[in-house]
């Protein structure tokens, strides 16, 4: 492939993470002033609009029974988990941390799959793999001072993002992406009504709050169409370390609009678990046969909430 097209892909894969730092960024910004369910309300209305329109336009919606097939329910049970835990994580903890942790999904998702479906994984990943968690332990920190038990909600979002994108890996070729993203996004936005009462109610939204969520969906779509733009343009080897983008946004971000300084424990975890990925996905290319990390720089490669 010509290098301008991976040049490309990498820029595109750039924007995409960057989109996505945003959302998060803003959706931090606005769990200061509402619960996390009522973020899932709101920003899911949004987004669900937007993909259920796009799906009715494709004719996603003309196969409904493609949805009785249990790992579209399967996939979209751990969707929900991994929002849930993923925005509670990152109401209470500093953006990057959130973000470092999230970065061992091509680690875990490696893993998986070797675990559940026998992929052959070399012991030079396999190093990698306990090296990236080893990672995450530092960022983490158990046990030691600084350490946020919401830090195990960021934990648990990796696990349920790893047993959906290894559901999303088996899912029939027949049942359209636009259905099961629709699917998705209804469930998680009906989570947030369930869980709003539950989570301290409604509280009092600015049309500027309603704005900045609408923003959060769109960029959250924005970074889909642009992640998708990525795969198919650039050899997938190439542009997948471009991922750790958003590291880098959210570090930013956490700067900037939240005045959180990464501290030494954070920078040495989230090095290592960075270095780990990158040696992963370079294995993978050399193997030349198993993609698993790579395919998980793909649209679903974290909670969303769509």
């Amino acid at each position: 492939m010509d290098i301008s097209h991976n040049m490309r892909g990498a820029l595109y894969m750039a924007v995409a993470m960057v989109s996505f730092a945003s959302n998060d960024a803003i959706t931090k910004l606005m769990s200061e002033s509402m619960n996390v369910a009522q973020v899932m309300l709101v920003r899911g209305v949004f987004a669900s609009t937007v993909i259920v329109l796009i799906g009715w336009r494709s004719g996603a919606f003309s196969r409904m029974r493609l949805l009785l097939q249990p790992l579209v329910a399967f996939r979209a049970v751990n969707e929900v988990a991994a929002t849930v835990t993923f925005l509670l994580a990152l109401a209470h903890l500093p953006i990057a941390n959130v973000s470092a942790v999230l970065q061992a999904l091509p680690l875990a998702v490696t893993m998986g799959a070797a675990l559940a479906f026998g992929q052959s994984v070399g012991w030079r990943r396999w190093l990698a793999i306990c090296a990236g968690f080893i990672g995450v332990l530092i960022t983490v920190r158990p046990g030691y001072e600084g350490f946020s038990a919401y830090s195990l909600f960021a934990l648990a979002s990796v696990g349920f993002c790893t047993m959906r994108d290894l559901a999303t890996s088996r899912l029939p070729d027949n049942i359209p992406t636009q259905l099961v993203s629709a699917v998705t996004s209804v469930s998680v936005t009906l989570t947030g009504a369930i869980l709003l009462a539950p989570m301290g109610g409604w509280s009092a939204m600015a049309p500027s709050g309603a704005m900045l969520l609408a923003l959060s969906a769109m960029l959250l779509l924005l970074g889909y169409h642009f992640i998708i733009m990525a795969m198919r343009t650039g050899e997938i080897s190439f542009i997948s370390p471009f991922r750790y983008t958003s590291l880098l946004a959210s570090i930013l971000f956490g700067l900037i609009m939240f005045a959180e300084v990464p501290d030494l424990p954070m920078t040495i975890g989230s090095t290592i678990i960075v270095a780990s990925g990158l040696y992963t996905l370079y294995r993978e290319r050399a193997v030349g046969r198993y993609k698993t990390a790579a395919a998980s720089t793909g649209p679903s490669m974290g909670p969303d909430g769509i």
